[in-house]
C-alpha cells in the first residue's frame, strides 16, 4: 500500500516522498525491506531511539511522535500509539468488519473459558479462531503467541488472515494492557464476557481503579456483554453503559445458575439453569472455577445462537488447556502432580480449595512470584498459599531483572502469618526435585505459576524451562535411583 494512500482521510501529517509499504513493525528487529516502523513510546522504551536501527534493516518510512533526522518519510502523530492502530486496521483492510468477535476478560479464568467457547463452535460446526495466551489457532492451524492479546500490528494480521481463511467465529482473551494500550482498537465484540477481577498488574496499571477502567473498555466496544454476579465489580464495568447483557452465578440471582456441583479429580459436573433450558452439564477440567468459566462460556453462547444440548455436548468435549490444573503423569508413583498457571492470590485460593476438594493427602505447593511486577501481591501470595497448603516450598518464578531471594523475602511476609511448614529453595528445578522426593502416599503436589511456560526468564534471559519436561525428568531419575527402572 502506498503511504499517501495509507494516511489519506487521517489527522495525520505526512513529510517526504512517498512510498510503497509492505509491512507496519513496531520493533525494530523485525524490520525488513518495504517496512514502516512506528516509533511508539512505550512504558520502559521509546521507539524512537530504535529509528536508526530500523531504517538500516530496510525501513523506507517511519511513523513518530516528532520528526527525525532520517531521510526517509515519516508520518507524524500526536500519539504514535494510536495512530499505529489505526493504520494497522486501514493495512489490513479493517478485517475485523468481516468477523464475529468474541472478547473475553478478566483476572483468571480467560484461557479456559475461551477454549470451552471454541469446543462449543465446533461441536455447531463453526470454524473458529483463537487468539490468547497459550497460542493463536485458525482451525487446526497453531501459530506462536508472545502476549495474551497481541500488538495491534500483529492482532490486525492475525485477524485478517483469519478473515480470508473464512473463520466463523474468532473468540479472544482480552487483557487490560491490550485495553489500555490500544491494541484492539478497530475491533467490535459481538459479545463481551466477564470472569472475575482480583489484584494483578498493579505494576502496570498502579490502581486498582485504573485496572477496573481498562477492563471497562471492553465493554464500551462490545454490543452484548455476559457478567458474573457474584462478582461485585460486574455493576461498576456496566455502569453509564447501554450495553444488553446476562448474568451467571451461584450465590447471587443471576439468568444463568448453576446447582448440585460433583467436583472429582478429574472432572466437575453440575445442572444448570438458563433462560432457554435446563442441562445437566459435565466438563472433563475439575474445579469450581471452571463451573463459574463454563457458566460464561454458555451464556457466550447463548447469545451467539447455539442451541443447549451442542452446549452441553462441546462442554463434555472440550480438552484440558495446557497448563490449567493439568495433571501430570506420575505412573509408578503413588502421589500427583498438578500443574496450573495460578500467579494472583484469587487464582492461587481457588486452584488450592479445587484441590483439596479431592486430595486424599496432603497439598503440597510450590510455588514463587515473579520480578518486575506487581510486588504488593507477593506476601497475599504467600499467606494465600500458606493458609490452603499443608506443605509450602517457596521457590523463583521469573524472577527477571530482581533478585530471586528479595522476592522470595517478600513472600515470605506472607507465609509467615500462617502456622504452615515450609523450606525455601531459590532454584525451582531443586525446588521441585525436594517436592517429588519427599512426597507422601497420596500427596497432591501443586506446582503454580508457571503453566503452559517453557521458559525462566532470569536477568532478561529466558532460559528453557518446561514443567511438564522437567518433571518427566525427574520422576525418571527417581525411578533409576530406587530401582524401579
Amino acid at each position: 500500500m502506498l503511504l499517501s494512500e495509507l494516511v489519506k482521510d487521517t489527522e495525520y501529517r505526512l513529510v517526504g516522498g512517498d512510498v510503497d509499504i509492505k509491512r507496519i513493525e513496531f520493533d525494530s528487529r523485525r524490520v525488513t525491506s518495504g517496512g514502516l516502523f512506528c516509533c511508539v513510546v512505550g512504558t520502559f522504551l521509546d521507539g524512537h531511539e530504535f529509528a536508526g536501527a530500523a531504517v538500516s534493516r530496510g525501513a523506507v518510512a517511519l511513523l513518530v511522535e516528532h520528526e527525525l533526522p532520517f531521510d526517509v518519510p515519516q508520518i507524524v502523530a500526536a500519539n504514535s500509539r494510536r495512530a499505529m492502530a489505526e493504520l494497522s486496521c486501514k493495512f489490513y483492510n479493517y478485517p475485523a468488519k468481516e468477523l464475529r468477535i468474541v472478547g473475553i476478560t478478566g483476572t483468571n479464568g480467560k484461557t479456559t473459558t475461551t477454549y470451552m467457547i471454541k469446543a462449543i463452535a465446533e461441536q455447531c460446526g463453526l470454524k473458529v479462531g483463537l487468539i490468547g495466551t497459550i497460542r493463536n489457532i485458525i482451525g487446526n492451524r497453531v501459530i506462536s503467541t508472545q502476549r495474551t492479546t497481541p500488538e495491534c500490528t500483529e492482532l490486525q494480521e492475525i485477524l485478517r488472515m483469519m478473515a480470508d481463511e473464512h473463520v466463523d467465529l474468532v473468540v479472544m482473551e482480552v487483557s487490560s494492557h491490550s485495553l489500555d494500550q490500544e491494541r484492539v482498537f478497530g475491533v467490535e465484540f459481538e459479545v463481551g464476557g466477564f470472569t472475575n477481577l482480583t489484584q494483578d498488574h498493579l505494576d502496570y496499571h498502579k490502581t486498582f481503579d485504573n485496572y477496573l477502567a481498562a477492563k471497562k473498555k471492553l465493554f464500551e466496544r462490545s454490543r452484548f456483554a455476559v457478567m458474573n454476579a457474584d462478582d461485585g465489580h460486574s455493576a461498576a464495568l456496566l455502569e453509564g453503559l447501554d450495553v444488553p447483557h446476562l448474568t451467571y452465578g451461584i450465590r447471587e440471582p443471576a439468568d444463568i445458575s448453576a446447582a448440585d456441583i460433583e467436583i472429582c479429580a478429574k472432572d466437575v459436573e453440575f445442572d444448570i439453569a438458563t433462560p432457554i433450558g435446563y442441562a445437566h452439564i459435565a466438563v472433563p477440567i475439575p474445579g469450581l472455577f471452571n463451573v463459574f468459566n463454563a457458566m460464561l462460556a454458555v451464556g457466550v453462547c447463548i447469545r451467539l445462537g447455539f442451541p443447549l444440548d451442542s452446549i452441553s455436548s462441546g462442554l463434555s468435549a472440550v480438552a484440558g488447556v495446557s497448563g490449567r490444573m493439568e495433571a501430570l503423569d506420575t505412573t509408578g508413583f503413588n502421589f500427583s502432580v498438578i500443574l496450573d498457571f495460578a500467579h494472583t492470590p484469587d487464582g492461587l485460593i481457588n486452584l488450592l480449595t479445587s484441590v483439596r476438594e479431592f486430595a486424599r493427602g496432603r497439598v503440597v505447593t510450590v510455588f514463587g512470584c515473579g520480578g518486575d511486577r506487581d510486588r504488593a501481591k507477593r506476601p497475599i501470595m504467600g499467606e494465600a498459599a500458606g493458609r490452603y497448603s499443608d506443605f509450602c516450598v517457596v521457590t523463583s518464578d521469573n524472577p527477571r531483572t530482581e533478585d530471586p531471594m528479595r522476592i522470595i523475602g517478600n513472600v515470605l511476609e506472607g507465609v509467615n502469618k500462617t502456622a504452615v511448614d515450609y523450606v525455601v529453595i531459590e532454584n525451582r528445578r531443586e525446588a521441585i526435585r525436594y517436592a517429588l522426593t519427599h512426597a507422601k502416599k497420596n500427596d497432591v503436589i501443586v506446582l503454580a505459576g508457571k503453566g503452559h511456560e517453557t521458559y525462566q526468564e532470569i536477568d532478561n534471559v529466558k532460559h528453557p524451562f518446561d514443567e511438564k519436561v522437567v518433571v518427566a525428568k525427574l520422576l525418571d531419575d527417581i525411578r533409576r535411583n530406587k530401582g524401579i527402572v
